[in-house]
């Protein structure tokens, strides 16, 4: 059974001998990485919005 470890830098770390500060900043780091992908979400669905807003104006404007 392999030893969990990150590798950070290229440098591979066994996350059994992290201190209590490293793992806490590991746990900073993967909260801010899935805020990170939930943005990258809300991003995308907004430019969906934006795009079919903008088709739609434009299919406005051409009626005038």
């Amino acid at each position: 059974m392999s030893k969990k470890s990150i590798t950070i830098d290229n440098q591979e770390y066994e996350l059994a001998k992290l201190n209590p500060e490293a793992r806490q900043q590991l746990a900073n780091l993967r909260v801010a990485d899935q805020e990170i992908a939930r943005l990258q979400v809300q991003i995308a669905l907004a430019q969906t919005a934006r795009n079919a807003y903008g088709q739609a104006l434009k299919a406005e404007l051409e009626k005038s």
